[in-house]
């Protein structure tokens, strides 16, 4: 399989008009990170489409069970979700179509990456951003997000 690098990753995931956010929250204080991608990438142009199997409605927007339900599917799905559930939801990519996956990963503690379920877009030629955050890339890029890519890239941090 041909190597790609990250900006080719990043620009061609970013360049897909309609994205799922697997992991909004209806908890904006404890686990607001998958509502922040939701708002950037509505407010960027997209057409997004939640996922969350414990929601009905998000923030007045129908929520989906799983990226099967969402009509006319999507063309990529950001994960914001434990490594086991991120398991469950490439199979679910593979299953709808699906042929893009950014898998969140946050600075500190909380990653959404299972090297088990990179593997299997891998094998599934599904492309895979296992690692770094959306708000990193694309317009309105926020100061601090800005500053945590350039650490992440100085360090080494940002995903192959």
């Amino acid at each position: 399989m041909k190597t790609t690098s990250l900006e080719t990753k990043v620009d061609e995931f970013l360049a897909q008009k309609r994205i799922a956010v697997a992991g909004v929250s209806r908890h904006n204080n404890n686990h607001p990170v998958g509502n922040l991608i939701y708002h950037r990438l509505k407010k960027s142009g997209h057409d997004v489409f939640a996922v969350n199997p414990n929601m009905q409605t998000f923030e007045g927007d129908c929520c989906h069970p799983n990226l099967q339900s969402i009509p006319g599917g999507v063309d990529g799905v950001v994960i914001i979700t434990q490594p086991e559930t991120t398991e469950q939801i490439v199979r679910d990519c593979s299953d709808a179509g699906v042929r893009r996956v950014w898998m969140h990963q946050s600075l500190g503690k909380g990653s959404s990456v299972s090297q088990d379920a990179v593997e299997y877009c891998r094998q599934h030629s599904i492309s895979v951003i296992a690692g770094a955050c959306p708000m990193m890339y694309g317009e309105g890029v926020d100061f601090g997000h800005t500053c945590m890519r350039w650490i992440l890239r100085v360090t080494g941090g940002l995903p192959t």
